[in-house]
């Protein structure tokens, strides 16, 4: 049964949610609710989707492979496209695989998308909202640190380590400068699988410490659905949201060219099958909406993530009234 902490957290859910949709209403951000069951799931490399096939009762031959979202994205740009303005939605998505103090398979997102807009003003939005949340929730005042920093990617990595991205174009290079500060990278050689494991070793932890963390400007080879940043080519206008040393959010300046939209998913198609993972196929609806979209901008938020830190809570399992670790055995 939950303990008084959850039961608290329930309190601060129920609060949270109202000042985040009072937030968006107020500026005219129509709230949507999107399917959670999808007949293509996200073609994210390492991330997993749970399987839900679709069993008809009576026409075997009927039967068809479906997925739970692990993001509202598709469906939400699909809107877009029809001219929807600007949307936001609150909602359950999955992710297979992993339950630790910071992870449930099963999480709440907040996910906000504004068109005719760039990252800028997406991070301003939910700059805006947390403060608001973070008042009406009563925390400690921390997400009301207002402005949060922004912080490059390339000047994240060089306070940290000494790292200059720059001078690493590759993944040799940047294997060896790395090494040379400390960082384990195993047998990794390409260049976005030693960054990881010089970010994860060595600055996220130290991120958004004293206020809030914008991280910026990524390697354009981590662009995911991210336009590239115009004139500087190198880089993504993506961004992700740290407190605490936390990853809480991921948003980008969208990417509406379909052509270069095809060509990353087909590559990050490769990526999963050369590395023993499944295979999906392409979501042709979803790649017509690209080609359609307005300039965009938008992001997702881990609510359950800003709730711990709202209440100063150290797991997950503690703003969840069920978490997954009592009945998957974790």
């Amino acid at each position: 049964m939950p303990n008084p902490v959850q039961w608290r957290s329930a309190t601060a859910r129920q609060t949270l949610y109202s000042a985040l949709r009072r937030f968006f209403t107020q500026r005219d951000y129509l709230e949507v609710d999107t399917p959670l069951l999808v007949p293509t799931p996200g073609m994210e490399p390492h991330i997993t989707p749970f399987e839900a096939p679709f069993l008809p009762e009576t026409d075997v031959g009927r039967r068809r492979p479906l997925y739970l979202h692990t993001s509202p994205e598709y469906a939400m740009k699909r809107l877009l496209a029809e001219g929807s303005g600007p949307l936001f939605q609150i909602c359950k998505v999955f992710r297979n695989g992993e339950v630790s103090p910071t992870h449930n398979p099963e999480f709440t997102m907040l996910e906000f998308y504004r068109p005719h807009a760039d990252y800028h003003a997406i991070m301003a939005d939910l700059e805006g909202a947390l403060a608001e949340a973070d008042r009406a929730v009563g925390g400690d005042g921390f997400f009301s640190r207002t402005p949060y920093e922004r912080l490059s990617v390339r000047d994240a990595v060089l306070r940290a380590t000494g790292v200059d991205l720059r001078a690493c174009p590759d993944g040799p290079s940047l294997k060896r400068a790395a090494e040379a500060a400390g960082v384990r990278t195993g047998d990794a050689t390409l260049f976005d699988d030693v960054f990881f494991h010089l970010f994860l070793q060595k600055v996220e932890r130290g991120l958004g410490m004293e206020r809030p963390t914008f991280l910026t400007e990524y390697p354009a080879s981590m662009a995911a659905l991210a336009r590239l940043k115009p004139g500087e080519p190198s880089v993504a206008e993506r961004t992700e949201l740290y407190a605490r040393g936390l990853e809480l959010a991921n948003g980008f300046s969208e990417l509406t060219d379909p052509v270069e939209q095809r060509a990353r998913l087909v590559e990050e198609q490769r990526f999963r099958r050369d590395a023993g993972r499944a295979v999906y196929p392409l979501d042709e609806r979803f790649l017509d909406a690209v080609g359609r979209m307005p300039p965009s901008a938008g992001i997702a938020v881990g609510l359950d993530r800003i709730l711990m830190l709202l209440l100063g809570v150290e797991s997950i399992s503690d703003v969840l009234l069920f978490p997954a670790h009592e009945f998957v055995g974790e």
